[in-house]
């Protein structure tokens, strides 16, 4: 875990604060900001449907496909 410091400041309207290289998340990633109390929980938001099923159809696709075990599983009385 990293841990940095960093100072806030006023840009425009907005109260904003610089990230050291050490913790930034790189250029025009939207963040989902949590605030808790006094803790500020910062993460990358999630994709859209679209953007995880381009991703997802751009993966290769595997050689083969595992077969599951076609065994039936013994009923467990009592659940």
């Amino acid at each position: 875990m990293t841990i940095t410091r960093s100072k806030t400041f006023r840009s425009g309207n907005s109260e904003a604060v610089r990230l050291p290289k050490e913790v930034a998340f790189g250029a025009d990633v939207e963040l989902v900001v949590v605030r808790a109390g006094d803790v500020i929980t910062l993460y990358p938001a999630g994709l859209s449907v679209s953007e995880m099923a381009d991703k997802l159809s751009a993966m290769p696709a595997p050689p083969a496909i595992e077969q599951r075990d076609l065994d039936e599983l013994p009923e467990r009385l009592g659940l």
